[in-house]
């Protein structure tokens, strides 16, 4: 039951109950009593704004953040992919760890006060399927059973437990959340309905704010697409609300080019400052299942891994300078997460295989800064069935 239907159902009008809270006398007062009329407000005033970043794939965390105390261990559990000990990028602060050589943004932000690095973050029981395990991060689940909806839905569903029927409002004229990609996620989805809507891709959010289209073949099909995608505009209840967000912010600080990650910060920093109450963005970037080939052989510091950290450090220290310049960033806060880490040693492919716990990075002008937990344990001969232990 919700919180708000529980004191509406369960209060009577003259309850007076008396209780010592820490030696003091306190009374829970009758419902029409400012601060029972408080807890059964409908949703819970905030600009605060949440953005999750997907690295889909199962992120390598080792070779993300290197282990500066156990280097031996590591590197002898993978010398085939393992970063040179000085080419490591140091942490202000941190003596353990350091970030892989490609991450300079990030490190940046780090140092700069920006950014809390978080070890070993896992489950119980870790699944390794890219499938399932996405579920179980997604649903806020344990990997022994299954949930239906996403943790940010049910969320969102307890602060606006009327969506979609009474949406949008003159309160809450905007959408709850905002995924750019083709479908929405499990993590927005609701106990009935998904609380999110989605912009296909940065193409389709530019053609909705210029209010132009993809041109269509002069065919008969054509003109059924012409007409299809006109109702679908007109039926969009959110599109004015975003064209409106959208054009309201006419500069923005510069975003790296030929990086689909920036590309969709970009989008979210613009709603964000053009004045949106979306509480909840996704975006999402893959390439991270990394089984082959994960380095250049003559070079660990290069290669495919090296240049997918370099995209996602680069996007979001490009997306934290615009929030500063358009002047918001200390409402927002981001995360990343992938769906799984990687084993500890690495497989003679020059790669690495499904693993458990992984770092996250959680960002933002107003972060708790520095570094949560320990390095994970490495064993001295790590097998290719050793997995980071979850902290």
């Amino acid at each position: 039951m919700k919180r708000r239907d529980f004191l509406r159902n369960s209060i009577p009008a003259a309850t007076v109950l008396p209780a010592i809270v820490n030696g003091y006398s306190v009374q829970a007062f009758n419902a029409s009593s400012p601060l029972i009329q408080a807890l059964m407000q409908t949703t819970t005033e905030t600009d605060h704004v949440l953005v999750i970043v997907q690295l889909a794939g199962g992120n390598d965390g080792l070779n993300t953040v290197i282990p500066i105390s156990t280097y031996s261990n590591y590197f002898n559990a993978r010398s085939n992919v393992a970063i040179a000990q000085n080419s490591i990028l140091s942490l202000t602060g941190v003596s353990q760890s350091g970030l892989h050589p490609a991450m300079t943004g990030m490190q940046a932000m780090f140092n700069e006060g920006q950014m809390k690095l978080v070890q070993a973050v896992g489950y119980p029981q870790p699944n390794f399927s890219h499938f399932r395990a996405t579920d179980i991060w997604m649903s806020g689940s344990n990997s022994t059973q299954e949930v239906f909806n996403g943790w940010a839905g049910r969320y969102l569903d307890y602060e606006y437990n009327d969506f979609p029927a009474a949406y949008p409002n003159v309160n809450m004229p905007d959408p709850l959340a905002i995924q750019i990609g083709s479908t929405t996620t499990l993590t927005t989805q609701g106990p009935v309905v998904n609380m999110a809507m989605s912009i296909t891709n940065p193409t389709s959010f530019y053609n909705l704010v210029n209010n132009t289209t993809d041109p269509v073949p002069n065919t008969p099909a054509g003109k059924e697409l012409k007409f299809l995608r006109l109702v679908t505009q007109q039926t969009q209840k959110y599109s004015t609300v975003i064209q409106s967000a959208a054009n309201r912010v006419m500069t923005q600080n510069p975003y790296p080019t030929n990086n689909s990650l920036a590309d969709q910060l970009k989008i979210v920093a613009r709603l964000v400052k053009g004045g949106l109450k979306t509480r909840i963005y996704l975006v999402s970037f893959g390439g991270f299942d990394t089984h082959s080939v994960q380095v250049n052989a003559a070079d660990h510091n290069t290669g495919a891994h090296a240049t997918l950290l370099q995209r996602v450090s680069s996007a979001i220290k490009a997306f934290q300078d615009d929030l500063r310049f358009l002047g918001v960033d200390q409402r927002v806060i981001g995360l990343t997460y992938s769906e799984f880490g990687r084993r500890i040693k690495s497989n003679s492919s020059g790669g690495t295989d499904h693993g458990s716990a992984a770092p996250m990075f959680v960002f933002g002008s107003s972060v708790d800064p520095g570094m949560l937990g320990d390095n994970p344990a490495i064993p001295a001969n790590a097998t290719v069935n050793d997995n980071i232990p979850m902290h």
